[in-house]
This record gives C-alpha cells, structure tokens and sequence, in this order.
C-alpha cells in the first residue's frame, strides 16, 4: 500500500497579518464602548479593501486580522491601501503588518499551515506602530507602487535562519 505525503498538496499564497497597536493601551485608558468603536472602523476597513482586492480575510484576531491572497502584489497593495487610510484619518491607533509568501498546506478547508503563514505572523509582531514589514523575497517587479527598504537581515522567533527583510512605504505621491 503506498502511502499518501499530505505535502504534496501545497500551493503558494502571500499572507499578512495586521494588529492595531496599542489597542490594549487604548481600551484601558478610553473604555470597552471607545475600543469597540475602534475596532468596527478598522474592521470596516478591512473588509472594504479585502472585497475590492479579491483577497481573502482569514480570521479576526481580536484587534487584528489575518489575510490571504493568492498574489503577493494583490497583498501588497491592500496592506499599503489600509495603511494609506489609517495614515490620513483620524484614526486614534496606528496600524502594523507582517506579510510573507511561500507554499503551504490547507488544514480541514479553513486554516493554512506553513512557513510564510508563521513567518508573516512573526513580522507583524515585530513591526513598529505604522510599520509594514516584508520578507525581501515576496518583493517583485510588479511592485512599483510600493516602494521599499531593505532593512537586512532579523531574527525571528521559531526559525533557524535570519531572514531578510524590507520596510514597505506608501508612495511619495500618498
């Protein structure tokens, strides 16, 4: 009997994890109604551009979300179009994200497992308030909008290697 490898099945996506920083802070100093009001604005947010860009809202992560797109330009640009609004409303909080691209399995039809969807995951914990934080190898040339910084090599929590990495801008005509 041959045995089947449940890794055969893996296909590539880009995955971004964004958190509203200082979400806790934020709640203890204005209030549960305050934070909820937060958090539909910033929910509302995500699904307007996920819907428009095609991709796909994995989970809600309390006062953040995990994304998934078939194309790493696709998340790109919906990740850097929720910063650009966050940016210039008058949004009490500052958005953070982590976004990376690789193959991976899908589990029980809803959940992925895999390198990019940790290491995405990893990026959004390190990015600073209003950071957006990029494995350098997800950056293509069909990313012109989007400009970007190499910022070398990290370390992050779980993987045996650095891992290069870049800061995502918004463009200067933003």
């Amino acid at each position: 009997m041959i045995e089947e490898n449940p890794y055969e099945d893996r296909f590539d996506r880009t995955f971004a994890f964004i958190d509203l920083s200082g979400f806790t802070s934020f709640t203890d100093l204005w209030g549960d109604k305050a934070a909820v009001e937060v958090l539909d604005d910033f929910r509302s947010l995500v699904r307007t551009v996920a819907s428009r860009k095609g991709i796909r809202i994995a989970k809600w992560l309390g006062d953040g979300a995990m994304l998934v797109a078939v194309e790493p330009e696709t998340a790109t640009e919906a990740i850097m179009e929720m910063q650009e609004s966050m940016v210039s409303s008058d949004a009490p909080l500052e958005l953070r994200a982590g976004l990376a691209s690789g193959p991976v399995l899908l589990v029980d039809g809803e959940d992925y497992l895999g390198r990019a969807v940790n290491m995405a995951a990893r990026l959004c914990d390190r990015a600073v308030p209003g950071e957006v934080l990029a494995t350098s190898s997800m950056i293509t040339s069909l990313m012109v909008n989007t400009p970007s910084t190499p910022i070398g090599k990290l370390d992050l929590k779980g993987f045996k290697e650095s891992v290069e990495i870049v800061r995502l801008t918004l463009s200067e005509k933003n």
